[in-house]
């Protein structure tokens, strides 16, 4: 497989990128690293890749593979994971569970960004609580560690992360599912990544 080259911010175990970053070393996927400061001279480095063509929305992460430019963290998961011809569902009913949980991070990883600055009563009292009881059904509906049994798949990295995220910025509910703890534990003692977020709690 051609290396390909990640493009991202210097923001450790924060935010979308780690969420592409854990997938691709689960995966066994070796990547070139570029990193970009985040400070005040990230808006100028934002337009000048967004006119190098590097990303088109200015954000990262990017990642450069055989040629071609893919942006936007679940759709180039999605993408991989199709690559791979793993890490996602293998019916249309399995890959609509999985895509409806990748499309409910997508929501809530919206509203956590804006809580970034300074989490709301509301963020802290209905979000959050509304988001991790909505990903305790699916996840209660086998018996785990994933999304599906125990066939990890992409969504499972970003609700993963998600967790993780919350836990960073002290939003994380006091509990959470079993079947999300059960889930973090599974992601954590995983071959390929567990060096890697035991160096970097």
């Amino acid at each position: 497989m051609s290396q390909p080259v990640y493009h991202y911010l210097t923001l450790g175990r924060l935010g979308r990128g780690e969420v592409l970053n854990l997938f691709l070393k689960d995966a066994g996927i070796d990547k070139k690293d570029v990193f970009y400061p985040w400070d005040e001279t990230w808006p100028a480095t934002s337009d000048k890749l967004a006119q190098q063509g590097l990303t088109p929305t200015g954000l990262l992460p990017a990642l450069e593979y055989k040629g071609d430019v893919y942006t936007q963290h679940i759709p180039t998961l999605r993408f991989f994971a199709r690559e791979l011809g793993a890490y996602d569902g293998e019916t249309n009913k399995e890959k609509y569970i999985v895509d409806s949980v990748a499309d409910i991070y997508i929501d809530w990883r919206s509203q956590w960004v804006a809580s970034i600055s300074g989490a709301t009563p509301e963020y802290k009292e209905k979000v959050v609580p509304k988001y991790y009881r909505i990903l305790g059904q699916y996840y209660d509906e086998t018996t785990g560690p994933y999304l599906l049994g125990d066939k990890i798949t992409y969504a499972d990295f970003a609700v993963y992360q998600s967790i993780d995220n919350e836990r960073r910025t002290g939003t994380l509910p006091a509990e959470i599912p079993e079947s999300l703890v059960k889930l973090e534990k599974a992601i954590e003692a995983r071959p390929n990544i567990k060096d890697y977020i035991k160096e970097h709690k």
